[in-house]
C-alpha cells in the first residue's frame, strides 16, 4: 500500500474505540439512574395504590387517607431517591447527606423534585466523600465522631440551601419552557409532534403542569365549541405507558419483570401514570418508545376524530371511557391501542427483546 493510500484510510479503530467509550458511558449513566430508582419501586407502588384508591376520583374515596398522596409524591419519594443516590456514592454517610440535600430542593418547589433529587443526592454525598478523604487521616484520636457528625451536618445543610436557591428555580424554568414548546406545537397544528415534548416532560413528573396548565384549558375551549376535544387525550392516554410496562414485563431486567404486573394494574386501571416513569428513568432509552407511542396515539385520534368532553382524572382507561362522548368510544380505544402497540414494539426493540437481560443473568451465574 502506498503512502497516499495509507493516509486516506479512515481511522476505523480509534473511531470505534470512541464509540465504545461513549456507549459504555451512557450505560454507566443509565446504571446509576437505575441504582437510584429501582430500589424504591415498592414505595412508588405504595403511593400509586393509595392514590388510585383514596383520591376523590378513586375507587374508594376517603378524604382522610387521601391526605397521604401529596406528602408521599412531593417529599417521601424524592428523599428516598436522594438517600439512595447518596448511598451509592459514599455509603451511609453519603445517604444521610443526600437525603438532607434533597429536602432543600423539595422545600423550595411545588412540583415533585425527582430530577433534583437525582442531582443533589449524589452531589452532596460526593462532597462529603471529598471531605472525608482530606480530613480523616488528619483527625486526632478521640475526635473522629465529632468531626464526622459535624462535617455531614455542615456539608449537607449547605447543599440543602444551595439546592433550594438554585435547583428549584431551574426546574421551574424548565417547566415553563416545556409548556411554551407544547403551546407552539398546538398553535401550529402539529399535535403528534407535541409528544416529543410531552412524554419527556411526563417522565420528569411535570405531567400535571403540562396537562392542567396547558392542555386542559385549551380542551375546555374546544369542547365548548365542538362538544369534544382531542387535547384531553394527549397527556392522559395510558397507551404509551402500558406498552412500555408490557415490554419490561416480557423483556426487561429481572427487577423490572418482578414489579411490572402490579405497575400495569395501577397505571392502566388506576390511572396513575407516574408509576411507569421510574422504569424509563432506570433505562432512559425507553423515552423513545414513549414518544413514538404518544405520537402514534395522537395521530390516530386526529384521523378518527376522537375527543373527550372533559379531562379524565385520573388517566385510567375507565376514566377515559367515562368522559368519551357517545359514538367516539371506538376511536378513543383505537388511539389507546395504537399507542400501546407502537410503544411496546419500540421498547421491546430497545430492550433487545430480552437478549441483554438474559446475557446479564448468564454472566451473573458464571461469576457466581
Amino acid at each position: 500500500m502506498s503512502i497516499e493510500e495509507k493516509s486516506s484510510t479512515p481511522p476505523e479503530q480509534p473511531r470505534q474505540a470512541r464509540l465504545d467509550r461513549i456507549r459504555s458511558g451512557v450505560q454507566r449513566f443509565g446504571g446509576h439512574l437505575a441504582g437510584m430508582v429501582m430500589p424504591n419501586i415498592g414505595a412508588f407502588i405504595a403511593w400509586g395504590l393509595i392514590t388510585a384508591l383514596f383520591i376523590p376520583d378513586g375507587w374508594i374515596p376517603n378524604e382522610t387517607l387521601a391526605q397521604l398522596v401529596d406528602p408521599m409524591i412531593n417529599v417521601l419519594l424524592p428523599v428516598l431517591i436522594g438517600y439512595t443516590g447518596g448511598r451509592l456514592v459514599h455509603g451511609q454517610r453519603g445517604s444521610v447527606a443526600g437525603a438532607v440535600a434533597t429536602v432543600g430542593i423539595v422545600a423550595g418547589a411545588d412540583i415533585p423534585m425527582f430530577l433534583g433529587a437525582m442531582i443533589m443526592g449524589p452531589l452532596a454525598a460526593y462532597a462529603v466523600k471529598l471531605f472525608d478523604k482530606f480530613a480523616q487521616p488528619r483527625v486526632g484520636a478521640g475526635f473522629e465522631m465529632l468531626v464526622n457528625n459535624f462535617s455531614v451536618g455542615i456539608i449537607s445543610g449547605a447543599m440543602a440551601a444551595l439546592g433550594m436557591i438554585s435547583v428549584g428555580p431551574v426546574v421551574q424554568s424548565i417547566t415553563q419552557l416545556l409548556g411554551s414548546g407544547v403551546q407552539v406545537l398546538i398553535d401550529a397544528r402539529l399535535l403528534p409532534v407535541a409528544s416529543v415534548i410531552v412524554e419527556p416532560a411526563k417522565v420528569l413528573f411535570l405531567n400535571n403542569a403540562i396537562n392542567h396548565g396547558i392542555l386542559a384549558p385549551l380542551g375546555v375551549d374546544r369542547a365548548a365549541e365542538m362538544g369534544k376535544a382531542v387535547e384531553f387525550l394527549i397527556e392522559t392516554n395510558p397507551g404509551p405507558g402500558l406498552g412500555i410496562l408490557l415490554a419490561c414485563l416480557f423483556f426487561g431486567p429481572r427487577a423490572s419483570r418482578a414489579t411490572a404486573p402490579g405497575a400495569i394494574i395501577i397505571h392502566f386501571l388506576g390511572g396513575i401514570h407516574e408509576i411507569y416513569f421510574p422504569y424509563i428513568l432506570a433505562q432512559p432509552r425507553l423515552i423513545l418508545a414513549a414518544i413514538a407511542g404518544g405520537a402514534s396515539g395522537v395521530l390516530v385520534f386526529l384521523l378518527t376524530g376522537a375527543g373527550l368532553i372533559a379531562t379524565p382524572s385520573p388517566g385510567s382507561i375507565i376514566a377515559l371511557m367515562a368522559v368519551t362522548p357517545k359514538g367516539s368510544h371506538v376511536s378513543v380505544l383505537a388511539g389507546v391501542l395504537a399507542a400501546t402497540v407502537v410503544s411496546f414494539l419500540v421498547a421491546s426493540a430497545l430492550l433487545g427483546f430480552g437478549r441483554s437481560a438474559r446475557k446479564a443473568a448468564s454472566d451473573s451465574e458464571v461469576s457466581a
